[in-house]
C-alpha cells in the first residue's frame, strides 16, 4: 500500500501554534525590604542615656529596654528586655570615669546581642577608651590592639568613633571603623560664638599638634602659632637629687661591638613661634585631660600679649583637679563636645562649655543601617586632619 504523507505546517505556523509552557515562578529576592534596627545605651548613667535619647529624637526612634547594672559582687550584668533577631542594633556606650566598668559593659551587651541573633551590632563609641595607649613603650603592649581584638570577639561587626588619637588605630580592627570628625562643630562655634574671632590666632601647644592647628587656621583663613620647649627646671630642683642619673650596672658588650652613642634629647627653653601680641589665642587639641600643660601654655601666651584665651578639645575627660586648675587659670572658656560625660566637672568650672555631636552620629547611624555612602560626613577632610 503507498505510504500517506503527513503534510506539516511551515516552521513559523507551527511556532505560532506552539502552547508556551507556565513557567515556575522565580523565588523572593533575599533580603529584598531591610530588617528594622534597634538603638540601645550601654550603660545607666544620666550622661550615657541622655546622648543616646538625643541621637533616637533625631532619628524618630525609641531607645532599646534594656537593663544594664553591677551586682554587689562588683560583676557587670546586662539583660536585653526585646526581641532583636534579625535587626541591626546600635549600642551607644560612653566613658565616663571608671573605664574598665563600661569597656566591660559594652562587651558584655555586645555578647547578649550576638547570643540573641541580632544580625549587625554596630558600636556607637564617641571617644575610643586606652586610645593613648596605642604604640609599644619598652616592656608594656599595645593595650588599644587587645581591646579591639576583644571587642570583635564579642560581637561587633561596626565601630562609630570621633577623633582617634591615632588614625592608625584603625588598623587594628578586623572589622570597618568609621572615624567620624567634631571639628566642623568646633570651628562653626568658634565663627558663631567667639566674638571677633578674625583677631585670632590659631595655637598648637606643642609641635606634635601643628597639624591639627594648621588645619583649622587654614579654614578660618587665620594666623598659626606653635609652641616648642618646656619649662627649664630651677636651682632647688637641681638640688634635690631628682634628676641625677640612675645607678648603671656594667654590661656585657661583646669584643669588637662598639655601637654609636646616640645623644640624648634636650628640649629649649619654652618659645612661641609666631605672633599673639594683642590676639585671641585659641589653643587646639584632640584630647584635654591632665591640664597642667594647657595652663602652662596659656600663661606663655598671656605673657606673649594674648588679651584672650580658650582652649578647644573633642574629648573632654578633664580627670583629677581638671575643673579646679581651670578656674584658676589664664584660660578664658574650655570648649568640648559631649563625647565624654563631663557634667560634673561643669559645675565645678563654668568656664567649660559643651558642643553637642548627637547630629553626625544619629546621620551615621541612618546611612549605616539604610547602605548609604558615608561620604558626605567626610566631606572636604583630607588625610592630614
Amino acid at each position: 500500500m503507498p505510504r500517506k504523507l503527513l503534510l506539516l505546517p511551515p516552521l513559523s505556523a507551527r511556532s505560532a501554534l506552539r502552547v508556551p509552557r507556565a513557567r515556575p515562578a522565580a523565588p523572593p529576592a533575599m533580603n529584598a525590604a531591610r530588617t528594622g534596627y534597634r538603638v540601645f545605651s550601654a550603660n545607666s548613667t544620666a550622661a550615657c542615656t541622655e546622648l543616646a535619647k538625643r541621637i533616637t529624637e533625631r532619628l524618630g526612634a525609641e531607645l532599646g529596654k534594656s537593663v544594664v547594672y553591677q551586682e554587689t559582687n562588683g560583676e557587670t550584668r546586662v539583660e536585653i528586655k526585646e526581641s532583636v533577631r534579625g535587626q541591626d542594633i546600635f549600642i551607644i556606650q560612653t566613658i565616663p570615669r571608671d573605664v574598665n566598668t563600661a569597656v566591660m559593659e559594652l562587651l558584655i551587651m555586645a555578647y547578649a546581642l550576638k547570643t540573641a541573633c541580632a544580625r549587625n551590632i554596630i558600636g556607637v563609641i564617641p571617644y575610643f577608651p586606652y586610645s593613648k595607649q596605642s604604640k609599644m613603650r619598652k616592656r608594656g603592649s599595645i593595650v588599644c590592639k587587645l581591646l579591639a581584638s576583644m571587642l570583635a570577639k564579642a560581637g561587633l561587626t561596626h565601630i562609630i568613633t570621633m577623633d582617634l588619637h591615632q588614625k592608625e588605630i584603625q588598623g587594628f580592627f578586623s572589622f570597618p571603623v568609621d572615624n567620624l570628625r567634631a571639628s566642623p562643630f568646633l570651628l562653626q562655634y568658634i565663627q558663631e560664638e567667639i566674638p571677633n574671632y578674625r583677631n585670632a590666632v590659631i595655637v598648637a601647644k606643642s609641635p606634635d599638634a601643628a597639624k591639627r592647628a594648621q588645619s583649622y587656621a587654614e579654614r578660618l583663613r587665620l594666623g598659626l602659632a606653635v609652641i616648642h620647649g618646656e619649662a627649664q627646671c630651677t636651682e632647688l630642683d637641681m638640688d634635690d637629687g631628682r634628676h641625677s642619673p640612675p645607678m648603671v650596672k656594667n654590661a656585657t658588650v661583646h669584643p669588637g661591638l662598639e655601637l654609636p652613642l646616640m645623644m640624648a634629647k634636650e628640649k629649649p627653653p619654652i618659645t612661641v613661634v609666631g605672633d599673639v601680641g594683642g590676639r585671641i589665642a585659641i589653643i587646639v587639641d584632640d584630647i584635654i585631660d591632665d591640664v597642667e600643660s594647657f595652663v602652662a601654655a596659656a600663661d606663655i601666651l598671656k605673657e606673649r600679649g594674648a588679651y584672650k584665651i580658650y582652649v578647644m578639645a573633642t574629648h573632654g575627660i578633664l580627670s583629677a583637679e581638671a575643673p579646679r586648675l581651670i578656674e584658676e587659670s589664664s584660660i578664658d572658656e574650655v570648649v568640648v563636645t559631649n563625647t565624654v560625660p563631663h557634667e560634673l566637672q561643669k559645675l565645678q568650672c563654668p568656664k567649660i562649655k559643651t558642643v553637642d555631636i548627637s547630629l553626625i552620629l544619629s546621620e551615621a547611624i541612618r546611612r549605616i543601617h539604610n547602605g548609604e555612602s558615608m561620604a558626605y560626613l567626610f566631606r572636604n577632610i583630607t588625610v592630614d586632619d
